[in-house]
């Protein structure tokens, strides 16, 4: 079946599940998820989006995010992207990183919020990476440290998460603590890693299958009136988002990837990171985009001979450095 298309609006929740190729380790060692974590507070917080729980495994990461400002699929790409060349260059591998695409769930957060927190930060646990709840609690790569209090990260949304366990901090940590020893016992919850609820398959409409089935749809998690309302929404809402990138988004990730200004990228410089970076925006802009030369030799403070000679003479190495772009 063809992949159906991503649902996204501001203010939406979104379940994240982002894997690595054939089950591979997309982290190796603490450097890695630091880099990731460093990627993560560059694109969160404001009116950007907030980030309610994270979580990065070896071979897998989870995140819950609230879209606001920020589309779902810039967040991603911008984070995606930066950490696959990153990967990439550190380990001198090329190819993709992660997985076919990422997983974006839609959450019903009056019935799913809690229980997502807690399926997210406990995942170091199931998958035996920590031993105990305490190592958790000072473990720096899920959002759990944070809410605790070990960790101050002012890119997560951890204010805003107590409020769901007490009107104090410390009445709300007591909580949360008692909250996830509670959950640690718990059998594995399939609807929460896997997608929207198979209403068809219900226990109640399989006792009754003249009932009138509720909706259903594998991009949302929750019940088939939040479906519905959601579908509605969506159908309605006139910021939709595109399935291309524009050339001024192009520069500015490939400006953050580098570690430059877009000053820096568009000023014709030769110096060796403006270079690459800007091998980068002409690859991707002509490849994937199919702008023209003329517009990106003008956007770039370059002439359109060296747009040309840049496609002709790193044709090779480009190929194999933007496989991790999707």
């Amino acid at each position: 079946m063809p992949r159906g298309r991503r649902l996204d609006a501001p203010g939406l929740l979104h379940h994240i599940i982002v894997r690595g190729i054939e089950q591979r380790n997309i982290f190796i060692d603490n450097n890695d998820y630091d880099h990731f974590v460093a990627r993560l507070a560059q694109n969160t917080g404001g009116k950007n989006n907030r980030i309610y729980a994270f979580a990065l495994m070896p071979n897998h990461a989870h995140l819950l995010v609230r879209s606001l400002a920020m589309p779902l699929s810039t967040l991603m790409r911008r984070l995606l992207t930066g950490y696959a060349i990153y990967f990439n260059r550190r380990y001198k591998r090329c190819g993709h990183l992660f997985q076919n695409r990422y997983k974006s769930i839609v959450v019903d957060e009056d019935r799913y919020m809690r229980e997502l927190l807690r399926y997210i930060h406990l995942n170091p646990l199931r998958g035996k990476v920590l031993s105990s709840l305490a190592t958790l609690q000072i473990w720096p790569y899920t959002g759990h440290a944070a809410l605790i209090g070990s960790y101050n990260l002012p890119w997560y949304a951890a204010d805003e998460i107590l409020t769901l366990f007490g009107s104090r901090t410390t009445v709300a940590r007591e909580a949360l603590v008692r909250f996830m020893y509670s959950g640690i016992k718990e059998q594995h919850k399939a609807d929460l890693d896997g997608g929207g609820l198979r209403r068809s398959t219900d226990p109640a409409h399989l006792a009754n299958p003249a009932a009138q089935p509720t909706a259903y749809d594998e991009r949302i998690l929750g019940s088939g009136d939040f479906v519905s309302q959601v579908l509605a929404n969506l159908e309605h809402t006139t910021s939709k988002q595109t399935a291309h990138v524009s050339l001024e988004e192009l520069i500015s990730t490939a400006a953050s990837i580098f570690s430059l200004s877009t000053n820096d990228l568009c000023s014709g410089s030769k110096r060796k990171e403006v270079v690459r970076a800007r091998a980068v925006v002409i690859w991707y802009g002509v490849r994937r985009l199919g702008i023209a030369t003329a517009i990106l030799a003008n956007a770039l403070n370059v002439t359109a001979a060296a747009v040309r000679s840049t496609l002709r003479l790193r044709r090779g190495e480009l190929d194999s450095q933007m496989l991790p772009f999707r």
